[in-house]
This record gives C-alpha cells, sequence and structure tokens, in this order.
C-alpha cells in the first residue's frame, strides 16, 4: 500500500511490506481464569499486520526505532517515541495516524514529527538521551530514556509538553545510577524500557533486567529480576518498587557463542494491579521470540527498602504473571516488538497494537500487529 506525501505537516509516505505469515485473521486466543480468577479473563482476535520497510524518510530523517506507543483518545491518533538517540537525527516522537478497525489493519501514515527537548529548550545532544517508553497523561507526554551504562549516563523519566518542551525530570531512587566497576546500577541496554499509567493515575516505569545488585540478567536456564518503580505523577517522587521476574532465554543461538537474550520492553495497564507485559526474546540466527503475559501487583513486595535483592534476608514476592499469547507459537514471525497500545479502531473497534524497533537496521521492519479485544479486566 503506497500512501503518498501532502505536505512536510501533513501525512507522510509510508509503504507496506505485506506479511506472510501463517496466522489467518479472526484466530481467537483466549486466558480464561489467570490466577484462577475467571473474572480476570481477557481474549484478542487477530487483525492482522502492517510492515514498514527500513529505510523511509519523513521530514529528511530515517523512519524507524518504535520503541513506544500510545493511543491519544482525544485525536484518535497514536504517538510513537523513536529511540534514536540524536545521531540520525534529533531525538523525536511521531503521531501517527493508524487505519484499524474490525476489518483489519490497512495502514499506518506519519502525521508530525515532534522533537523532544532538553532541560534548556535545546534538542538532545548526540548521544546523550535514548528514548524507549511513552504514555499520554493530563499534564502532557511521560517518557523515559534508557540511559547509557558505558558512558555513565543515568536513565530518567521526563514530563514533556505536546509540543516535546521538557516540564520537569522525575526523582531516580538510588542505586539506579551506573557505576563503572558494575558493582551496582543499570545493566547497559537494559534499563528504563517499560512505562505505564494506571487508571487510579500512578506512574509505572520498569527496568528491562535486573540492576546489577540484584542478580543476573536472563540466560538459557535462569530469569532475571527486574524493577518496577511507582511513581506519584504529581510530585514525581517515587512511593514503591516491585519485581518483575523475567523469564529465561526462550531459545539459544545456532552457533555456541552467538548472541541472545531475554527482557521486559514494555507494560500496559489492564487496571489499578493488572497489567500487560512484554516479554521480547533474541538468539542470533533466529530472530525474536515474543510472549504477552497478563501480570499482576496484588500481593507483590515493595522492595524499595531493600538495597540487593541478591543479597535480601526477608520475603520478596513478585509479581504473579500468566501467559495469556506467544506471537511464533501461532504462526506469526515476529520482530523485534517494543512497544503495544490498548486504542479505538475507526469503527468504534477495541484494538490492541503492537509495534517493532527496526533497530534502524535493512534486514529488519517496522511492524505493527492489530488484535480486537474481546474480553479484558
Amino acid at each position: 500500500m503506497l500512501r503518498l506525501s501532502l505536505s512536510a505537516t501533513a501525512l507522510c509516505l509510508i509503504i507496506a511490506v505485506a506479511p506472510a505469515g501463517a496466522l489467518e485473521t479472526g484466530k481467537s486466543f483466549d486466558l480464561p481464569c489467570p490466577f484462577g480468577d475467571c473474572q480476570a479473563g481477557m481474549a484478542l482476535a487477530y487483525l492482522g499486520e502492517f510492515s514498514i520497510p527500513t529505510g523511509e524518510m519523513v521530514d529528511g530523517i530515517e523512519f524507524g526505532g518504535i520503541s513506544g506507543l500510545d493511543f491519544d483518545a482525544s485525536t484518535g491518533r497514536y504517538i510513537a517515541i523513536c529511540d534514536d538517540r540524536s545521531e540520525k537525527g534529533p531525538a523525536r516522537f511521531y503521531e501517527l495516524a493508524i487505519d484499524a478497525d474490525a476489518s483489519g489493519i490497512k495502514g499506518v501514515t506519519v502525521a508530525k514529527t515532534v522533537t523532544l527537548k532538553d532541560r534548556n529548550g535545546e534538542a538532545f545532544a548526540a548521544k546523550t538521551v535514548d528514548p524507549e517508553s511513552v504514555r499520554i497523561g493530563s499534564e502532557g507526554l511521560y517518557w523515559s530514556s534508557e540511559g547509557d551504562a558505558k558512558a555513565g549516563i543515568a536513565p530518567f523519566v521526563h514530563l514533556a509538553g505536546r509540543d516535546g518542551t521538557f516540564l520537569r525530570e522525575f526523582k531516580l531512587p538510588d542505586g539506579f545510577a551506573p557505576t563503572a566497576d558494575k558493582t551496582s546500577g543499570i545493566r547497559n541496554n537494559n534499563a528504563f524500557e517499560s512505562m505505564t499509567l494506571l487508571p487510579s493515575g500512578d506512574l509505572l516505569v520498569a527496568l528491562e533486567a535486573a540492576l546489577y545488585q540484584d542478580g543476573p540478567a536472563a540466560t538459557l536456564v535462569s530469569g532475571s529480576l527486574a524493577r518496577v518503580i511507582r511513581y506519584n505523577p504529581k510530585s514525581g517522587e517515587p512511593t514503591a518498587q516491585y519485581v518483575y521476574p523475567v523469564s529465561p532465554i526462550p531459545q539459544a543461538p545456532a552457533k555456541e557463542n552467538g548472541w541472545n537474550d531475554n527482557g521486559l520492553p514494555e507494560l500496559l495497564a489492564l487496571d489499578d494491579h493488572r497489567l500487560l507485559a512484554v516479554e521480547r526474546g533474541f538468539a542470533e540466527d533466529f530472530g525474536s521470540s515474543i510472549k504477552l503475559f497478563m501480570t499482576d501487583l496484588e500481593g507483590a513486595t515493595d522492595v524499595s527498602s531493600i538495597p540487593s535483592l541478591a543479597a535480601a534476608d526477608k520475603r520478596v514476592v513478585p509479581l504473579r504473571k500468566s501467559e495469556l499469547l506467544d506471537l511464533r507459537a501461532v504462526g506469526l514471525v515476529p520482530d523485534n516488538i517494543e512497544a503495544l497500545t490498548f486504542a479505538k479502531g475507526s469503527d468504534g473497534t477495541d484494538l490492541l497494537i503492537l509495534a517493532s524497533d527496526n533497530n534502524f537496521n535493512a534486514s529488519q521492519k517496522t511492524q505493527f500487529y492489530a488484535f480486537r479485544v474481546l474480553n479484558r479486566p
């Protein structure tokens, strides 16, 4: 499908690649009684895929790197944050129009590109920021930067205006800043990947994998303990921390020393304690393994007073989780899925949209999956 460019501020050209997946549209999947609670059941029906090849240009800058996505009910459009570290262009987010309804997903167009600003009102300098997640709130846009542990740059959460202007920064809890000796703090490329707003208004921000002092990153035989910070969005102060148990890496690489990992790239609130979680695994020469889980804060331990989970001397209860959907297991071939949001289709259909980060890699693509939400808590 071809969308024609109208002007620099109008809808920009996007070309789709027809998918060759084995999954037929309309196929449904359900989790009837997660954690034994049949009132919390969830069901989805597959509506299709729309993909954009790497290399498409928007406003003179290569399009891609979609790491966070949120639906704006006031406009019917989507905010998609790009994880370009101000190298291909200024750190930015896009306003997207996604043509999806009960009949399927038919198109994605870019309506606007907005530059994110630092506290001085300037575009971020190259390699000083790594945008990863975005959520729309009553005060503006909450967005996270993963930081850069190798360069000693801490992760952060900012509140920005719709024009990208800096409004305020949230407090980083103790123990999260990177350290040169790796005795504590974030792992490189495993920091503030996930973010969601609860209906109550609280903001959750999660790591992709464990802090150094909390234990290892995921391996083929063991998982990882990723902290989830609960923030008061008005004050920017952290009020609690929880533990999300990332699963072991689901697939070994073909070569013995090949790259593989598994982490938590996004969360999405279902209600004030239930969430959807995306786990994104990768194995060299195999590709991505994407699983959706329902996870639950209820009964989870507040670990904000525990400096090291690996050395904890008291009982810690992590978030519960129950698998909802394994995209590869149902016949899809997912790329690097890092974003998801609930949305309304053009016909009022309740949707769940997933999007991938193509890493600006010619062998990858920006991929959108659409599901109809048949039932949810």
